[in-house]
């Protein structure tokens, strides 16, 4: 058997493992079909540490290459299926992966991506039984290999790209795992995570979003690892969302806080359905929260929720429970073991509690990360060895919770003031019309920059959209000082963001004006 998988396995064979809405795999034979992925790879004399890109959407064949890559110590590398032939070219070139998986769907710009790369891959399959594109069937290999238990298994790892806020996105291997050592290793990893997340033991999970995100993939995997049955949804839509949730018996899940006010927008009739009662966690991160929002979800849904900090970087760096939040409203927790936060100004000296400043993370040097093929942005997010910043802004209160503030390169400077945008985002949101809000800076001569807000109203708003500047302007006169308050509104159908709930700024600074 797949050796972190044989537990599993023998102690309930017929239990779900995975569902993707069209198959679902019990656990021997999700056991079963990683063994015969594992053959298949190794039919391609990969070696430990090569890298395998997988460009397919939230399917079976995502987790059944990942388990198997964790198996035979080959490296996974989740590619956004979102993204153009070109940019999954850079992807699979600074990887320098040696085998891609893809399906159907994607199988025409893999192929163009293979081609623009320049790169001869060993292997190049697609899922399923038939040839696309070119593509030989992964399902024909996978008949013919061995569903025994392969030998010489040890740890793989994964590579997540980041998203790029400038230049290409960089590669960073998930410190998490140690490619070539005892797979043992991942399994006792796997207890860590657990007991630290509070995953539910033999639980059932819930995906909702992109599988190739550093947050929904260790919100996923480690539950499937730990027993938990997984089922996936290729988008969010928030009525299915609550119907899934009390359907599937789901126990825990990760949500953003996009997809909140989704769910908080629902009729009254569809909230007043909820019955989930198998639920006991729900994690969220990735964007700043409004409290107001949060509050609402738990007076709704109940304290279980756990709010964290991450980085692709990173990982986990601070955790809050529902019942510490209430105390600490807008905090997002304070630091995992063996992690410090420190809050340090632009003289580069640490900054007093309640001064904000940015966000730096101590850890052991065997904690640390770097970007792959960038050695000065590595050296460019570091001020000591084991001590980084990925960017953000934020202070800490008196007990050592933090609060964030923002990204440094969103900060708006008016006037020689820095102004934060989530902060500004927040007194938005809270208006009854705005259902999603983005601010940032646009050139300005007088004072450098102005406050823009992009809003994205609640449908059949009873504010017109002739009206609702001038609104949503006495709005913010009662929550924000002047000089952060919008001086521009533009209204618009829809907002651009990714399906992690990220927010593409760049597209509507380039749209309007923003600072480059």
């Amino acid at each position: 058997m797949a050796e972190i998988l044989a537990r599993l396995a023998e102690l309930g064979p017929t239990q779900l493992a995975l569902a993707d809405g069209r198959e679902a795999v019990s656990r021997a034979d999700l056991n079963r079909r990683v063994n015969q992925w594992i053959d298949v790879l190794r039919g391609g004399e990969l070696r430990t540490g090569d890298r395998v890109a997988l460009v397919v959407g939230n399917r079976l064949v995502a987790y059944e290459v990942l388990l198997a890559c964790l198996h035979a110590g080959l490296v996974a590398v989740p590619v956004s299926w979102r993204l153009t032939a070109p940019e999954i070219a850079y992807v699979l070139a600074d990887s320098g992966s040696r085998a891609v998986v893809t399906e159907p769907g994607y199988a025409g710009r893999v192929v163009q991506a293979v081609r623009d790369a320049g790169i001869t891959p060993a292997l190049t399959l697609v899922s399923g039984d038939r040839e696309h594109a070119g593509l030989a069937p992964a399902g024909k290999l996978l008949a013919a290999a061995g569903s025994g238990e392969p030998a010489g298994q040890c740890s793989g790892s994964v590579m997540l790209y980041t998203s790029a806020t400038t230049g290409h996105p960089k590669g960073v291997m998930l410190g998490l795992f140690a490619p070539g050592a005892v797979t043992g290793r991942i399994g006792r990893t796997a207890a860590v995570v657990g007991t630290t997340l509070g995953i539910p033991p033999h639980g059932r999970s819930l995906l909702i979003g992109p599988w190739y995100h550093a947050a929904q993939l260790i919100f996923s995997l480690f539950p499937l690892l730990r027993g938990s049955g997984l089922v996936m949804r290729q988008r969010f839509d928030a009525a299915a969302t609550l119907a899934d949730l009390s359907a599937e018996h789901i126990t825990n899940c990760h949500l953003v806080p996009t997809q909140f006010i989704r769910l908080l927008a629902l009729e009254a009739p569809a909230r007043a359905a909820w019955a989930a009662h198998s639920l006991q966690r729900v994690w969220h991160g990735g964007a700043a929260c409004p409290v107001d929002v949060k509050r609402a979800m738990i007076e709704w849904w109940g304290p279980v929720f756990t709010e964290y900090y991450a980085a692709t970087e990173a990982g986990i760096i601070t955790m809050i429970d529902s019942v510490e939040w209430l105390g600490r409203p807008g905090s997002v927790g304070r630091p995992i073991q063996r992690t410090a936060v420190e809050i340090v100004g632009e003289d580069g000296a640490q900054c007093p509690v309640g001064v904000a400043g940015r966000v730096f993370v101590r850890r052991p040097a065997e904690l640390d990360f770097e970007y792959h093929n960038a050695p000065g942005k590595t050296a460019g997010a570091h001020s000591a060895p084991g001590m980084f910043t990925v960017g953000d802004l934020g202070w800490l209160d008196n007990d050592g919770y933090l609060y964030l503030s923002g990204r440094e390169m969103d900060t708006i400077i008016a006037g020689g003031m820095n102004i934060y945008p989530a902060e500004v985002e927040a007194a938005l949101l809270s208006h009854p019309a705005v259902r999603d809000a983005a601010v940032f800076g646009i050139r300005d001569d007088d004072f450098g920059e102005l406050v823009m807000a992009v809003i994205e109203t609640v449908p059949e708003t009873a504010v017109s959209a002739e009206d609702l500047p001038e609104d949503l302007a006495r709005h913010c006169r009662r929550r924000l000082a002047d000089y952060k308050r919008p001086r521009r509104y533009q209204i618009v159908d829809q907002l651009p963001r990714e399906p992690t709930g990220k927010l593409s700024k760049r597209l509507l600074r380039d749209r309007y004006g923003g600072q480059p």
